[in-house]
């Protein structure tokens, strides 16, 4: 009984300071400097979210750059569902397992297709050539997360003949706007120059709109 009221209060006040008042003294903090990151970095068009900077989403059309695929699908990303254990995700497949050469396989027919879909024919690979030698790695291999918001910016151009066919832009005007939204190493050294996938397809849309007007 000595103890009790000592540790109930202390109990009460930790519960207070790191249950409530840390909380939500972080979050204010966040709302007041960073707003946009604090709310999930949301991109919205006339008032409705479209997506976030910080998480990939599916695109599929001959007239969309694609994200990085999704261990889950040859294609880039799938819906989660519990039942059947799908969704975004990143694999552990060794170099040495037949499924990731499947899969690779796979996702070369995918961007095939894409291309075909577009009306584009790539130049003939060299004889004793591969056509994983020549995509872009990031354009086979998922990612650890499943969810990258971004792309190199060779796995954009490799994309740019496709996309400008589709939309029926000429590739110069579709190769500026990869330009614009690809993103420099950060501090001018740390880590890759990428493109946000979704922020050059927003721009694009928004090129073939005045294009057509």
């Amino acid at each position: 009984m000595k103890l009790l009221r000592p540790a109930t209060s202390l109990f009460i006040v930790l519960s207070v300071v790191t249950g409530i008042a840390y909380p939500l003294t972080i979050t204010g903090i966040a709302q007041l400097a960073f707003p946009r990151q604090a709310n999930g970095s949301v991109i919205d068009r006339a008032g409705t979210p479209v997506g976030s900077t910080l998480v990939g989403q599916q695109f599929s059309g001959a007239e969309y750059f694609w994200s990085r695929p999704s261990a889950t699908s040859p294609a880039p990303y799938t819906a989660f569902n519990a039942e059947s254990l799908t969704g975004s995700s990143g694999s552990n497949l060794a170099p040495s397992n037949p499924a990731l050469r499947a899969n690779i396989n796979a996702r070369i027919d995918s961007l095939d297709a894409a291309d075909k879909a577009a009306g584009y024919t790539r130049p003939k690979i060299p004889p004793g050539g591969r056509a994983s030698s020549v995509i872009p790695v990031d354009l086979l291999t998922s990612s650890a997360s499943g969810l990258d918001p971004h792309i190199t910016p060779e796995a954009a151009a490799y994309q740019v003949p496709r996309v400008a066919r589709a939309r029926r832009l000429s590739e110069s005007a579709v190769l500026e706007q990869v330009r614009l939204h690809t993103a420099p190493r950060q501090l001018g050294f740390l880590g890759e120059p990428v493109v946000n996938v979704l922020e050059l397809n927003l721009a694009l849309n928004a090129l073939s709109r005045r294009s057509s007007e």
